[in-house]
């Protein structure tokens, strides 16, 4: 008889995981998403700032299987019950053999709920949706304000974060500051203390790169206009001031909330199964400690026995991909009675973008820095290629050749729903 695997979450981890899997035909399997796509988040900020349409970076799951023999079920986790092995979603059930978590992460705000309230998130596709809606929006008042200082506000945008999400936002918003606003909005020419803010709460930007990467990223964000603050951390923001730990305060509308993760937790799971930020504890095989037959990859895991990742693997791309791929390996070794393989993380470096002909690029065999123009043509390559369908590519290269020699973008509209009472 078939086993079932059930897979929570189409993302980096779930989606390797399940193809990878889905060449055995001894399992049956059902992947298990609270949306209908699949999308590729390190390129969010430029569907939130305009210059890439959604369907660049996003692929309907449907499509993406079809004629494999995964099935799809749009549903959201709402229980584990693990001692039936079954889980409840908000629209049905599915018993498992094998349960595999790979949900990812959500926004950490830190307990300040007017944070939560009041900021512009970066995590999904509707984040950088209204966050694109509601900046034009913003820009719009602006033009038509009579009062200096309520110009000054909505203009002015802080960044909260310093990783490669924040980097690249502030860069981009930058540069748009200095080519779009500025041929766009001739109303808006008079304003002139408007500010890009960058701030963090650590010492550096990209805390997890080499020293030489956050140097340079420094030095150039600061070329391209962003004040940067170091060592400042956010306590509150009721939607026109930023106040932070040390006392001081920046008038703002615009706080873009770009300065923490957590994983999810789950209904029928105990505590002692949670570790830092809410992640599953494995052991070197993805498996939930304190359970037989739940697994959870990518973000949402905490592995400790990978010597040289002691304190967990970085939640990003290719740690989520690998870990997916081996543990369908695993279990097709397990079904045959065979040893399995530990897992290893094969770091394959870190990049970031920070503006036009501007990236840092740090590879760890050999130990390469190199940034520039050549770092810029790498980040470009390496995204484009990892986006998941040749349709998703020939997209993007498109807008990305359009916005590069034009410098501009016509993706710049604001598009709601309508509310129906």
């Amino acid at each position: 008889m078939k086993k079932q695997i059930v897979i929570i979450g189409g993302g980096f981890a779930g989606l390797n995981f399940a193809k990878t899997i889905s060449n055995n035909s001894d399992f049956e399997i059902t992947l298990v998403d609270k949306v209908n796509y699949n999308f590729f988040p390190p390129l969010l900020y430029q569907v939130a700032t305009g210059f890439l349409e959604i369907s660049s970076i996003s692929y309907p799951f449907r499509k993406m299987l079809s004629g494999s023999r995964i099935r799809f079920w749009m549903g959201e986790l709402q229980e584990i019950v693990s001692n039936e092995n079954k889980i409840i979603l908000n629209n049905g059930e599915l018993n498992f053999d094998y349960l595999v978590i790979a949900t990812g992460t959500t926004t950490n705000y830190f307990g300040m709920e007017n944070v939560k309230k009041n900021a512009i998130p970066m995590k999904t596709l509707e984040d950088a949706l209204n966050m694109r809606n509601s900046m034009l929006q913003r820009i719009e008042v602006a033009s038509n304000s009579k009062n200096l200082q309520e110009q000054e506000e909505l203009m002015t945008i802080v960044v909260a974060g310093g990783g490669p999400t924040g980097v690249e936002l502030s860069g981009m918003f930058a540069e748009m500051s200095k080519t779009i606003i500025h041929k766009e909005y001739p109303e808006l020419s008079h304003v002139k203390n408007a500010k890009i803010y960058l701030v963090d709460g650590g010492p550096a930007l990209l805390a997890p790169m080499s020293k030489n990467s956050q140097e340079e990223t420094l030095k150039q964000i600061k070329k391209l206009g962003v004040e940067v603050q170091l060592n400042k951390q956010v306590v509150d923001y009721d939607g026109q001031t930023v106040s932070f730990k040390d006392g001081s305060t920046i008038r703002t509308r615009n706080l873009i909330w770009a300065a923490g993760v957590t994983a999810m937790r789950f209904k029928g799971l105990s505590d002692e199964m949670f570790g830092r930020s809410n992640r599953l504890l494995v052991d070197e095989f993805n498996k939930v400690v304190g359970t037989e037959n739940i697994y959870a990859i990518g973000d949402t895991a905490f592995m400790e026995t990978d010597k040289k990742f002691p304190n967990g693997h970085p939640q990003v791309a290719q740690p989520a991909m690998q870990q997916g791929k081996n543990l369908a390996k695993n279990l097709i070794l397990a079904l045959a009675n065979k040893p399995q393989k530990p897992f290893q993380y094969y770091d394959k470096g870190s990049m970031a973008i920070i503006g036009r002909n501007k990236a840092v690029v740090d590879l760890p065999k050999p130990k390469v820095h190199f940034k520039g123009f050549l770092a810029w043509m790498a980040w470009l390559f390496v995204h484009l290629m990892s986006l998941s369908m040749p349709r998703n590519k020939v997209n993007t290269l498109y807008h990305w050749a359009l916005a590069y020699f034009s410098k501009n973008s016509s993706l710049r509209m604001i598009i709601r729903p309508e509310r129906k009472n």
